[in-house]
């Protein structure tokens, strides 16, 4: 671990962090100088970036036309968003549009479901909610249903995918597969119980199928999955990318491997030469509002790869 008197080398990149979004700021503290600034998050709701998503919250509890109408600005998405700004954990309106859906969004089959005439849970969607609910620490019995679904949808081949129980699916997506490790993560994290050795047991399963495929490469032909994989977006929504895969692993604590050594690679490989880190692509689709715009200089995408390189690359600068 480097400390933070070493990260100082970067000086202007993390004074230009801090120059950004409170939500920024909280996350650089907390995350690259070692220091926990409650004081910044309790303002990250109601300032900037979280104050934005806030006043597009309808009285009723939703955001956009209801919980996954339209991308990007559903409650689904805009509670994604947030969950990802790091806000304080008791916000009583986001538990409120939370429990919205948790109450009313059930299916049989025990998933979250934003679908009116599809039976099945989508595998995907309730990794990131899991992921939301966790982060919001909602309580363990509107969560146990979800659990029961993912661990029901885990497949033979270690991971995920949203078309498992849909279409057939018998080999892992890696979007799915990370959005469900997220969710894992958050929910052993915040300290829930219920099947989480099984969870657990499924998540280093998902974890060895990621690493299998060095995080982008097809483990039978060695070529690139999709291109897609290797940009660098933000808000990256439901898909996959290799930044979002190695910022999961960072936060989740998981020791170094050699096989993410290419995607390490393609990661320092984009970075400019001021020190910054790009947004490289945007994904089509109604939002709130623009954090960042494509092309240029990313304060999220570089916060997200300086922690990765200060887990993964002692004296990286």
């Amino acid at each position: 671990m480097t400390s933070a008197i070493e990260w100082t080398s970067s000086a202007p990149i993390i004074q230009w962090l801090l120059d950004g979004d409170v939500s920024i700021q909280y996350q650089t503290w907390r995350d690259l100088l070692g220091e926990d600034r409650p004081d910044l998050q309790e303002r990250i709701l109601k300032e900037g970036w979280g104050a934005q998503f806030m006043k597009a919250r309808h009285p009723e509890g939703h955001w956009g036309q209801g919980y996954y109408q339209p991308k990007w600005t559903s409650s689904h998405y805009s509670l994604l968003d947030i969950r990802n700004l790091c806000p304080v954990q008791d916000h009583p309106l986001i538990r409120e549009s939370i429990q919205l859906i948790l109450d009313t969004r059930k299916s049989d089959d025990g998933g979250v479901n934003p679908g009116k005439t599809i039976e099945q849970s989508d595998v995907c969607i309730n990794g990131m909610m899991l992921n939301i609910s966790a982060y919001f620490r909602m309580d363990q019995e509107d969560l146990t249903s979800m659990v029961d679904f993912l661990l029901k949808e885990h497949m033979a081949d270690g991971g995920f995918n949203c078309r498992s129980n849909r279409s057939g699916a018998r080999h892992s997506s890696l979007h799915t597969t990370l959005s469900v490790m997220e969710g894992i993560h958050e929910y052993q994290r915040q300290g829930y119980t219920y099947r989480l050795t099984e969870l657990m047991d499924a998540y280093q399963a998902s974890l060895e199928f990621i690493l299998l495929h060095q995080l982008y490469i097809s483990d039978r032909t060695g070529a690139i999955i999709h291109p897609a994989f290797l940009r660098l977006p933000y808000p990256y929504r439901w898909k996959y990318d290799i930044l979002r895969a190695l910022d999961h692993f960072q936060d989740a604590g998981i020791p170094w491997d050699d096989r993410m050594r290419p995607a390490m690679d393609v990661l320092l490989n984009k970075r400019r030469k001021d020190g910054t880190w790009p947004v490289q692509a945007k994904y089509p689709g109604q939002v709130h509002f623009d954090m960042e715009k494509a092309g240029g200089p990313s304060r999220w995408n570089t916060l997200r790869a300086l922690r990765v390189m200060k887990r993964y690359q002692p004296g990286f600068s």
